[in-house]
């Protein structure tokens, strides 16, 4: 038996029906508004070197339906946020909305298509992005979905597998939405033919089920709000965040299906009262090496609890490392959930060794066992590398950084044997020559010219990294 229910909206004398399947009888999807379409273009990030003379001058091209939109461009840089939004009134009978995208490098006479496509490049297609947005569920289809590698909103050039390839890939996250009467991101039809809610009244933050997570969470990414799930001991993607540390981390960016790594940032004082923070320019630089394999590097050196301040101290001793561990990144509080979802790095003045990982909480603390969590890095370590030749700081911190993430990730001294192996660090030693096919950051031998791990390709003595990282590794084992 089919039910068919017909109103009429007072703003339009369209009929409005729960039963697709009728033929020749038009289906307002939102008798409550006009429908209009909006694409936010959230992030854009250069992966390889898409200018050899300058950094790349992006502009974007937008197709929904018919028409076409065009950014302005923004010269000369490989990064940039909050780029460009538009908004298009699309028919309120129409269920799917043709969406493109096309990432542009203003090159004079010729500009020059950027590749933000999951798919292999082939005479020039596997470039752009093609998606169906759908206004009755408020999701969107193509070549992004839930569940993507790359991440839902995150569409990523290097995901055709051309990570060491210079193909002009690129990064670009977006975000698609539609206005909705009671702004809780769940469309009318939704609401009431799937969910029973009440279209002129807000269910944001409501938890039907009572499983830990509100209900536009949940559909946000394809879950059923009405069906209870054991969210604590569900990690789709294996990257040690369960989906209620995904939840709570969402407005960072981070996805239930696709890798996510987090690093909280503090900073000690110098004696003067300078703090050297660490800038944008070196985090850039960290994320490039896990982007370009999908794995999103998220950082709070100050937007949430990071970027604190700890008092001078002429040379930390370990033991005062693990007081500023406890009292600066957990606060006291050994249930904090940031235990188990975030990395942390503090920065002092001095200390001996000038760099190391370790653990807060699981002895013995140093030694890179698992359960290391955590890293210190020293000034004066910084100082003293910023004089080599040719290394700008910011090259030489975010080198650091993604050298002591590694013994976070559970690549440690021994295994392989060319990591941290002192006998590679001079042409004058014999590791040198030995592990010279290791081309890790993880060696001494290239920890500050090489920002990436090896991913075994390289012959003899070589290690897969990326193939052996371990990214619950950083987890208090249980």
């Amino acid at each position: 038996m089919v039910f068919i229910l017909t109103f009429v909206s007072a703003t339009s004398s369209k009929p409005i029906i729960n039963n697709e399947r009728m033929q020749n009888i038009v289906v307002d999807y939102d008798p409550l508004v006009d429908i209009n379409v909006t694409v936010d273009i959230v992030a854009i990030r250069a992966l390889d070197k898409i200018d050899l003379l300058s950094e790349p001058d992006f502009f974007v091209k937008l197709f929904i339906n018919d028409a076409e939109f065009i950014s302005p461009i923004w010269n000369d840089t490989t990064y940039l946020y909050n780029c460009f939004t538009v908004t298009a009134d699309v028919p309120d009978d129409e269920k799917l909305v043709n969406v493109t995208i096309q990432l542009w490098e203003n090159d004079g006479a010729e500009n020059k298509l950027c590749d933000i496509s999951k798919y292999p490049n082939n005479n020039g297609s596997g470039l752009d992005v093609h998606l169906q947005y759908d206004i009755s569920i408020d999701r969107w289809g193509g070549e992004n979905t839930i569940g993507d590698v790359t991440g839902y909103g995150r569409v990523c050039g290097s995901a055709d597998g051309s990570i060491y390839k210079n193909e002009n890939d690129c990064e670009l996250w977006f975000n698609i939405y539609q206005n909705d009467f009671d702004n809780d991101s769940l469309p009318y039809w939704v609401e009431t033919n799937i969910y029973g809610t009440d279209p002129t009244v807000s269910n944001t933050g409501e938890d039907m089920d009572s499983d830990g997570i509100p209900i536009e969470w949940e559909h946000r990414f394809g879950y059923n709000p009405f069906v209870w799930d054991d969210y604590k001991n569900i990690d789709p993607d294996l990257d040690g965040l369960n989906n209620i540390e995904e939840f709570l981390t969402y407005n960072f960016g981070s996805d239930p299906f696709r890798k996510d790594v987090f690093l909280e940032i503090d900073y000690m004082q110098e004696s003067n009262g300078e703090v050297k923070y660490v800038s944008d320019a070196a985090l850039e630089l960290v994320k490039n090496p896990f982007h370009r394999r999908n794995i999103v590097f998220h950082f709070d050196a100050g937007q949430f609890n990071g970027g604190e301040i700890i008092p001078y101290d002429v040379e930390s001793q370990f033991d005062e490392l693990l007081e500023i561990w406890n009292n600066y990144f957990l606060h006291n509080d050994s249930g904090n959930w940031r235990r188990s979802v975030f990395h942390y790095l503090v920065f002092v003045h001095d200390q001996t060794p000038k760099g190391f990982a370790f653990s807060g909480d699981v002895a013995p603390y140093w030694g890179y066992i698992p359960g290391t969590d955590s890293f210190a890095l020293a000034n004066t370590l910084v100082e003293k590398k910023s004089k080599l030749p040719f290394k700008t700081t910011d090259y030489i911190v975010a080198s650091l950084i993604v050298h002591e993430m590694g013994h976070n990730f559970g690549i440690k001294f021994g295994e392989p044997f060319g990591c941290d192996n002192r006998m590679t660090r001079s042409p004058f030693r014999l590791g040198w020559y030995i592990w010279r096919n290791y081309k890790s950051i993880m060696s001494y031998r290239y920890t500050y010219s090489i920002l990436d791990y090896s991913d075994g390709s390289h012959g003899k003595r070589d290690y897969d990294d990326w193939g052996n990282i371990d990214l619950t590794y950083f987890e208090k084992p249980k």
